[in-house]
């Protein structure tokens, strides 16, 4: 467990760019069953720092964007993150990792080997084409 003086602005990057923090379960599955959403695990890691977070916010500078952000934390919102990873099988846990679902319906994932070593701009443009695809 990190300490919340210690995560606060890596959820903050996000929450203040229109992600909602999901905290415990919040009964999660029945968040994403309408439209489009788009759930970031976040995490201390580097990559998430570096890659995952800018990634995903430059995302949503396209026509297209889910209609529904969220984002859990891996190592501090536990009750959500499990939650949210039991909507992402058979994908094995990950952190950082980003899940688009359509109508409560996984259809794209970018897992931590996918987000690893890869620069953010190329991380958002996968996102795009996943919003263009779906959204």
């Amino acid at each position: 467990m990190y300490p919340e003086e210690v995560v606060k602005p890596m959820k903050l990057e996000l929450t203040s760019n229109g992600f909602v923090e999901l905290s415990n379960d919040d009964d999660i599955k029945k968040l994403i069953d309408d439209d489009t959403s788009v759930i970031m695990v976040n995490s201390v890691c580097g990559c998430a720092a570096a890659n995952a977070r800018p990634g995903v916010i430059m995302s949503l500078n396209n026509d297209k964007t889910p209609k529904n952000l969220y984002t859990v934390f891996a190592g501090v919102d536990r009750e959500a993150t499990n939650s949210a990873r039991e909507l992402m099988f058979p994908f094995p846990p990950s952190s950082p990792c980003i899940a688009l679902f359509k109508n409560g319906e996984l259809v794209h994932m970018l897992e931590r080997h996918h987000i690893e070593g890869r620069e953010a701009s190329l991380i958002s443009e996968n996102l795009k084409q996943a919003y263009n695809e779906y959204c």
